[in-house]
């Protein structure tokens, strides 16, 4: 896999057109450059997550180059409104999904390793929103929370967490995302299937 200095939305949607002529190898992009605005808050840097353990050696969320120009277009319409994206997971590395698949062997939530996840091909991100001051707006869970009130279309929540909810994946789904039936957070490229995994 090549690694790359930080890259501007620009640079990564010509860097995209490049890798689809066929003249270039797996290439993901730090969105601290291509997506500068987003909030970075990757949770498996920490030890503040469900596993209770840090799977990355730092806190840079990677992503596919075209995944990340349409999360920085979709930050873009967020920005307009006093809102912002906040990212907790991006791409996550083969070895690490296997690690996460001993303790939640639960495909509903943690893919299986065997097949690989959109995370895994650097075209899925974990997100939610924040207001202007960074606060995390209400939404039906935190983060990796294994329940029925987590899924996409859960109902016993409240009118705000369900309102902001919606508000996440119309914006998300306009810029090139699709929800994920059991986390309201995940989302993938709805072009994940031209990327390979990564390891």
């Amino acid at each position: 896999m090549k690694w790359l200095p930080p890259l501007t939305a620009l640079t990564a949607l010509v860097l995209c057109i490049w890798l689809r002529a066929g003249t270039g190898g797996p290439v993901l992009v730090d969105l601290a450059a291509a997506a500068p605005d987003v909030k970075v808050d990757l949770r498996y840097a920490t030890d503040d997550n469900f596993f209770r353990r840090r799977f990355y050696p730092e806190a840079r969320a990677l992503l596919r180059p075209s995944t990340a120009v349409k999360l920085a277009a979709a930050q873009k319409e967020f920005a307009a409104s006093g809102l912002s994206l906040k990212v907790w997971d991006a791409w996550r590395p083969l070895r690490v999904q296997r690690e996460m698949w001993k303790v939640m062997p639960d495909p509903d939530y943690v893919a299986d390793p065997a097949k690989g996840s959109r995370h895994n091909r650097g075209a899925a991100v974990d997100v939610t929103l924040v207001n202007k001051d960074g606060r995390e707006l209400e939404m039906p869970t935190g983060f990796d929370d294994f329940s029925p009130r987590a899924h996409a279309d859960a109902a016993n929540v409240s009118g705000s967490a369900k309102q902001n909810r919606a508000l996440l994946r119309a914006v998300m789904e306009r810029h090139g995302f699709r929800a994920l039936r059991t986390e309201w957070w995940h989302f993938d490229d709805a072009d994940w299937e031209q990327f390979g995994i990564l390891e």
